[in-house]
């Protein structure tokens, strides 16, 4: 008898809060399916650790492709931009200034973006299909263009250090993974935003040092660096005659 009291006043006690319950269920019946969001299962851990590292892989193949099909020569075809028409020089200069504040801009939009979003996985998952294939058109067709027109006049100049042959390979390489790492951000899983970070890192070095490298020799020739493949020949006759403040 006194197990059924207890029992009777077990449930009064509960009563209230089996009817709250009973509320949220039915609240849930009343929603409409179609107002519900489907969330994705993560990645399994061969797409999300797999995928980032054949990313990887493939950027070294591209430089190893590279080197295999065009092995390295001290080329007989080379320039020195000091000797170009004053035309061309300020027109390159100025090309090559805007270059750099178009980067400038570039590295302002996506700490911009990155603030409002809070990361570029949220970044990429607001961005549509349609705006990630321009996305990606743009942003090839603007790396591919800067590089050209910066990378070719740089590796001409240096044509005689094999390490500076690789500046504008490497950097070119960088800016291909990181374009096909958005497409892993968003499809995939965020893990691509480490190779990401590493292509951008790679891709902005290279670029700013042939930039700097460019804009010295067009705007400051006196200024002698030891990569010069003339410097022995350009200190020499500037010691020799010091009214020669370039050297050539």
């Amino acid at each position: 008898m006194k197990f059924i009291i207890w029992a009777l006043f077990a449930l009064l006690m509960l009563a209230p809060d089996w009817a709250a319950a009973q509320g949220d269920l039915s609240v849930l019946d009343a929603l409409d399916m179609d107002d519900l969001v489907e969330v994705e299962p993560p990645a399994p851990a061969w797409q999300a650790v797999g995928g980032p590292i054949a990313l990887g892989l493939f950027f070294i193949f591209v430089l190893w492709l590279g080197r295999v099909s065009v092995p390295f020569r001290v080329s007989k075809e080379s320039l020195t931009l000091f000797y170009y028409p004053t035309g061309v020089k300020r027109g390159l200069a100025l090309a090559i200034t805007l270059y750099g504040i178009a980067f400038a801009f570039g590295a302002a939009e996506i700490s911009y973006q990155l603030h409002l979003h809070g990361s570029a996985e949220a970044y990429f998952a607001n961005m549509s299909q349609g705006k990630l294939i321009a996305f990606t058109h743009a942003h090839l067709f603007g790396f591919t263009t800067s590089f050209l027109v910066i990378g070719i006049p740089f590796s001409m100049q240096f044509n005689h250090l094999w390490i500076y042959q690789w500046i504008f390979p490497i950097g070119l390489a960088a800016a291909l993974t990181d374009v096909i790492s958005w497409w892993g951000i968003k499809y995939v899983s965020p893990n691509f935003e480490v190779i990401s970070i590493i292509c951008g890192i790679l891709f902005s070095v290279t670029y700013l040092y042939m930039l700097i490298g460019l804009l010295r020799v067009l705007l400051f020739p006196q200024v002698i660096w030891a990569t010069d493949k003339d410097r022995d020949q350009r200190l020499s006759k500037k010691q020799s005659n010091p009214d020669s403040q370039t050297g050539y």
